[in-house]
């Protein structure tokens, strides 16, 4: 009964695992070829809300923001990492960018948590944070054996 539970799961979880994780694929690629202009960008604006990010070389960073989102691809992904392990590593990221989007200055109306113009790119990112908060549910739940 636990594989035809577990069969039952990975359906139910395939949409969201291949749409984030085609999306942290692509990113993940295309940051590994980011020019020096890109890096510095990236990282000035990942610096003014977390500072420790910006005492390192742009390029470096690139790449490790790279593999990070690489490495989310791959738990999403590769269907024999539990949904759990996934959906903890796509929370960690989204806290992560959603507090860009909370703590930068012009991503918000003032007064409000309605994007500008220039937040929404972040502020889509809570899409992300119930997507992977859902999947540890989910991850937590596979144990139960009934679709």
């Amino acid at each position: 009964m636990a594989s035809g539970w577990a069969r039952c799961s990975a359906v139910r979880q395939l949409p969201l695992r291949l749409t984030v994780g085609t999306f942290f694929l692509n990113s993940g690629l295309s940051k590994l070829e980011a020019d020096e202009a890109t890096a510095q960008g990236l990282q000035q604006f990942a610096a003014t809300t977390y500072p420790f990010l910006g005492k390192h070389d742009a390029q470096k960073f690139v790449r490790l923001l790279s593999a990070g989102e690489l490495a989310i691809a791959a738990t999403l992904l590769v269907p024999v990492i539990p949904a759990a392990v996934a959906g903890v590593a796509l929370t960690a990221f989204s806290v992560g960018t959603l507090g860009l989007y909370l703590r930068t200055p012009g991503m918000r109306e003032e007064g409000s948590l309605r994007p500008t113009e220039q937040g929404i790119t972040l502020a889509k990112d809570v899409w992300l944070l119930g997507i992977g908060v859902a999947l540890i549910a989910e991850g937590l739940n596979e144990h139960r054996g009934r679709c």
